[in-house]
């Protein structure tokens, strides 16, 4: 695959949930287009991901529904271009007996701490007159998935943010976005959807597959592209038309 591998020079990234997975495959995809990339993680072993990156990109453990922590380490980075709010959880069981504890922590990740990552970032963003902020969301934002109804709580509440953002911050420079992929081919995705219940899902995608991590990455840095500038508050739905199906 062609891409300038000088397209995000000299424009820092931040990348949350980056320790492996979507978060992962996005900060190498900014990486390899000449991004400078911070990536956090609740794990440590963002750490070590982001040495292996290069020298260039740095990694943090945060836990995104700490406030100050957030905003300590936003203060830190300094100048922040492009946010990726890729950070979430995915507990499951059925409607009539979810915990309230996992709904709760559901939320909290998957959308408090979306925002306050992306309130605190936006600051330096608004001040500067430019930013790309990039939600992941899902395709459980627009459809509903059995035994996930507090993922699609909080996955529509992500765009429903996403879109008041566009609104109010777009005029000062800073475009917000979401994208919303299928079952992505990650560790964790293959292990959710494995055996018969994966190949039914496959069945089911007008395009007879799941997504790879690498093209979330694609589509992220499309978003944060100049070619992309004038798109707004949009849910870039990437999931070879399952929703339409």
């Amino acid at each position: 695959m062609k891409f300038d591998s000088e397209e995000f020079k000299g424009r820092t990234v931040l990348v949350t949930g980056a320790a492996n997975g979507i978060g992962l495959a996005v900060s190498r995809a900014f990486a390899e287009r000449g991004a400078t990339v911070v990536l956090t993680d609740r794990s440590e072993s963002v750490l070590d991901v982001a040495r292996e990156l290069g020298e260039r990109h740095h990694g943090h453990v945060l836990d995104v529904t700490d406030e100050a922590s957030v905003e300590a380490l936003t203060a830190k980075i300094g100048t922040i271009d492009i946010l990726i709010n890729n950070a979430g959880i995915g507990p499951l069981a059925p409607a009539e007996s979810f915990p309230t504890a996992d709904w709760d922590r559901t939320i909290e990740i998957n959308l408090k701490g979306a925002f306050l990552v992306a309130r605190s970032v936006s600051k330096g963003m608004l001040a500067a007159g430019y930013g790309r902020i990039i939600n992941l969301a899902s395709q459980a934002s627009v459809i509903g998935i059995e035994g996930h109804v507090a993922y699609c709580a909080s996955k529509a509440g992500l765009v429903g943010m996403t879109k008041c953002m566009a609104i109010e911050w777009a005029p000062r420079g800073v475009t917000v976005n979401a994208i919303s992929p299928t079952v992505i081919e990650t560790e964790l995705g293959l292990s959710g959807w494995a055996g018969e219940k994966g190949e039914r899902a496959r069945a089911a995608i007008p395009t007879r597959r799941f997504g790879k991590p690498w093209e979330v990455g694609a589509a992220a840095c499309f978003l944060a592209g100049e070619g992309a500038a004038m798109i707004n508050g949009e849910n870039l739905i990437l999931d070879g038309g399952y929703t339409i199906a």
